[in-house]
């Protein structure tokens, strides 16, 4: 990967909704080669999607998040890529990983209610032949997520703690 489309995809990390011009301009580069890398990148699906980083509590959402660990037996010849597909499929999955050490996946989750997670790890997840176990977790409160803290400023100074 050239180092343009690199020193490009850090910045798109960081703010997706900088524009080419801007992006041209921090990079020293022609704004035409800049759009062309972009289109590349996108082509070859090296970015993937555009997205926002919401702190749903300032908004009133009543959205419940989770970590489930599952432990898998991979399948013979596909590993543990085919049980992966599957379970991406499911439309309360937002992030799904291979890991290493006591579990194999990490599955995160996104519903309206612990209930509702419930539900999708007792009648969707278990039941799958591949899954040995599973061990849910629910997210009590997010403090940072993709690198963004949410704190605001006005909180994120301490006060003085005397004895």
């Amino acid at each position: 990967m050239s180092n343009l489309k690199q020193c490009i995809l850090e910045l798109l990390e960081q703010n997706s909704r900088l524009p080419v011009e801007e992006i041209a301009c921090l990079l020293n580069a022609e704004v035409e080669a800049v759009a062309a890398a972009i289109r590349e990148l996108e082509e070859s699906r090296a970015i993937l999607k555009y997205s926002a980083v919401i702190d749903w509590e300032k908004n009133d959402s009543e959205k419940t998040n989770a970590l489930i660990e599952l432990t898998i037996t991979p399948e013979r010849e596909f590993g543990f890529d085919k049980i992966a597909e599957r379970i991406y499929g499911f439309p309360e999955v937002k992030s799904l990983y291979l890991m290493s050490g006591s579990y194999d996946l990490a599955v995160f989750v996104e519903a309206d209610s612990f209930k509702d997670i419930s539900l999708f790890v007792s009648e969707k997840l278990a039941p799958l032949n591949q899954v040995k176990g599973t061990k849910t977790h629910f997210i009590m409160k997010k403090y940072k997520e993709l690198g963004v803290p949410f704190k605001s400023e006005e909180n994120a100074k301490r006060l003085v703690v005397t004895p």
